[in-house]
């Protein structure tokens, strides 16, 4: 049997591990066709500037995107992306973004225009809903950021970031069973986590100490994933890929 990335390889992975399994397959064609263009990049790329006027939205393929936002002369990243999630959606409605777009080392991602979104939201209720679901996904996961920023020390706040990246990557295909690898370094976990470079240098030696996870060059990488989940106070429901907030057939209804 022929999956879905090998099906549709620009949005194969989109909801992925959540909310896939609602759409139909006209959607995931129509969704698949509505990518006018492939853009690479070869190192970190601006994709959105705060403030511009944005006629089309971005759904990351392969790679990392994040959500910035500079604010006297610091950079902190409030968003973080994986292949499959659409990173700019919101940008439909809101056509002026208040924080940046940037890819994190290479990616590739797929160029959506207003003009077929806007199809979509008036052709097609039920992707449209999907869509809905995707913006709302990425407010749930803010919430659990800001709410973990309040609790946590600086070490589990980034234990809480490796624990969500980790899933979200193995919700589409893409985690290792001990860990995972990206492009992030000191600096973006420190911008992540609402700490400094020292701070974060200090909280990750003392992870490697304790001998919950290791970070090398990108590289995450934890023995036990129970105790790192636990060290991040980590519970995957706001994902809403299983659990007591995972979708099962609400959204498969018709239109």
């Amino acid at each position: 049997m022929v999956d879905d990335v090998t099906r549709y390889p620009l949005t194969g992975r989109f909801l992925m591990g959540r909310t896939r399994h609602a759409m139909r397959e006209r959607e995931k064609e129509l969704l698949e066709s509505s990518i006018t263009e492939v853009a690479e990049y070869d190192r970190s790329h601006l994709v959105l500037v705060r403030g511009e006027l944005a006629e089309r939205s971005t759904l990351l393929i392969e790679g990392y995107m994040l959500r910035t936002i500079e604010e006297h002369g610091r950079r902190y990243i409030v968003g973080f992306h994986v292949p499959g999630d659409f990173v700019d959606l919101h940008a439909y409605a809101l056509k002026r973004l208040d924080h940046d777009i940037v890819t994190l080392g290479p990616a590739k991602v797929g160029i959506v225009p207003h003009e077929r979104i806007g199809h979509i939201h008036e052709n097609e209720p039920h992707l449209s809903r999907l869509f809905w679901f995707s913006t709302l996904l990425d407010a749930a996961i803010q919430r659990q950021w800001t709410l973990k920023l309040e609790q946590l020390k600086a070490s589990r706040r980034v234990a809480h970031r490796f624990s969500e990246v980790w899933r979200r990557l193995e919700m589409v295909g893409l985690a290792r069973s001990n860990g995972f690898r990206t492009p992030l370094n000191q600096t973006d976990l420190a911008d992540m986590c609402g700490t400094t470079s020292i701070h974060m240098n200090r909280a990750l030696s003392e992870l490697r100490r304790e001998d919950v996870v290791e970070f090398r060059r990108g590289l995450v990488i934890a023995r036990d994933r129970s105790r790192l989940e636990s060290f991040g106070d980590f519970n995957p429901d706001y994902l809403y890929g299983g659990g007591p907030l995972g979708v099962q057939h609400e959204l498969d209804g018709t239109d």
